[in-house]
């Protein structure tokens, strides 16, 4: 990737947009942010990955309980440590308005499968609750309160009974919430 945006082709540009949910104007600005957040190697070189703990200062990130998750999911790298272009252009495009629900759900359902498993068990909703109440001693929930909550967002979306929800159900449950698109976006 060049210095500035206006090194963007028209070609790439355009193959951008049929790829993301982006504009033009959209996908110029996440590369002019995204090229400021670069480093230069020992020779200069722009480096084509930027690293995790440098994405996690945007501000549309930093206080984003799920920051950590999201980088993970959208970096396509071995380590999962950093973002290209196009990882940092996957992010934005799934939480952008244009995004569909199913795509929204998808990647939201990445977000929340902490251990990457394809389903959201125990563990991870706890992580999730947790995430989102926050884990101080003021907002953490009780073992009492934290396992009825598991036991009733299981009740509600875990339609085979296997004590796990898996995407489809995930996504069903999603279907009913309105507000979830609304809420699920970083805008640039």
């Amino acid at each position: 990737m060049g210095a500035t945006a206006s090194q963007l082709g028209k070609d790439v540009l355009s193959e951008y947009q049929e790829l993301t949910f982006l504009t033009k104007q959209e996908i110029l600005l996440a590369h002019k942010r995204f090229t400021e957040l670069q480093s230069r190697d020992s020779r200069g070189n722009l480096n084509p990955r930027v690293p995790t703990e440098t994405i996690l200062t945007l501000p549309e990130l930093k206080s984003n309980p799920f920051r950590d998750r999201i980088c993970r999911v959208f970096s396509t790298s071995e380590s999962k440590d950093g973002l290209t272009f196009e990882d940092f252009l996957d992010l934005l495009s799934a939480f952008s308005d244009s995004a569909t629900l199913e795509i929204k759900s998808h990647y939201a359902f990445r977000i929340f499968d902490f251990d990457d498993d394809g389903t959201l068990d125990e563990n991870d909703l706890k992580k999730l609750v947790n995430c989102l109440t926050g884990e101080t001693d003021d907002t953490r929930l009780t073992p009492d309160e934290m396992t009825q909550l598991i036991r009733n967002i299981l009740e509600e979306s875990d339609i085979d009974k296997d004590g796990t929800v898996n995407l489809s159900e995930f996504q069903h449950v999603i279907s009913r919430s309105p507000d979830f698109v609304s809420s699920f976006k970083i805008v640039l």
